[in-house]
């Protein structure tokens, strides 16, 4: 199956503007032939916490079903990085909108950003699950920016949920483009996996995003990626059979030794 990655620059507090290049890309990717398309973490909103105070909103109205109606539209499934409003709090997270614009799966960061001046604890709710579904064959597996420094949650998704491609939705910072570019690699190659990282560009107040969104194959080699500055649409294709021809051949998965890592 062939998948992409969006990379985008938003427009702070306003989900409008934001739907209408969600839309555009949309498009892009359905006329290359695209079934799943991945954008940045907090697409709708910016990254900014108190723009996500003020237009976080309810999956029932809003931003959400705009996108049910864009994914319906094209038929293409849609992972976004969105705010989640749930009665009286808020979460940073992801959604999955299938190709016919059912609302097919989610997942609430479980990693916070608890570091000044950006501090999300003060935002957000942390999620307590990880989150995976099944499309074309593959598993795809959930996650949203600073995940990426936490090896433990894509080794449990590997092991524990069968995942063989990692989504990462991400608002990364420029001062840390090496960590970003280094941390998918590691990702995908100690895991075997394939990874999809759709990352940010553009300024949100004075917080400048590295772009360098990419897909990454089992064997950690970056099928695709994009600049650092500038909006992209990236895409390439998946295989399931890669993934399991790398497994098989070095059974890094199943050579762990359990025993030691309690």
């Amino acid at each position: 199956m062939k998948v992409a990655a969006a990379q985008i620059s938003c427009s702070l507090g306003d989900p409008k503007t934001n739907l209408l290049k969600v839309r555009d890309f949309s498009g892009r990717a359905k006329e290359a032939g695209v079934e799943l398309i991945v954008f940045p973490e907090m697409t709708d909103t910016g990254y900014s916490m108190s723009a996500i105070r003020d237009h976080a909103s309810s999956w029932t109205s809003g931003f959400v079903p705009v996108l049910q109606e864009i994914a319906a539209k094209f038929s293409i499934a849609i992972v976004c990085g969105v705010s989640e409003r749930d009665g009286a709090s808020i979460y940073n997270s992801q959604v999955l909108v299938d190709q016919q614009g059912k609302i097919a799966a989610k997942y609430r960061k479980t990693h916070l950003y608890a570091v000044a001046p950006v501090e999300e604890q003060k935002c957000f709710i942390s999620g307590d699950t990880f989150g995976s579904f099944p499309l074309g064959g593959l598993c795809f597996g959930f996650s949203i920016c600073y995940d990426l420094r936490f090896p433990e949650m894509y080794r449990k998704l590997a092991v524990e949920q069968n995942v063989g491609v990692f989504i990462v939705s991400s608002a990364w910072p420029f001062p840390r483009i090496e960590h970003f570019r280094t941390l998918v690699l590691a990702r995908a190659i100690e895991n075997q996996s394939y990874l999809i990282a759709s990352n940010r560009v553009g300024k949100d107040n004075d917080l400048w995003f590295c772009g360098s969104s990419a897909i990454i194959d089992p064997r950690g080699v970056a099928v695709a990626s994009a600049s650092a500055d500038r909006e992209e649409l990236i895409h390439a294709d998946l295989s399931e059979d890669l993934v399991v021809s790398v497994r098989d051949r070095v059974k890094s998965l199943t050579h762990r030794r359990q025993d030691l890592y309690k």
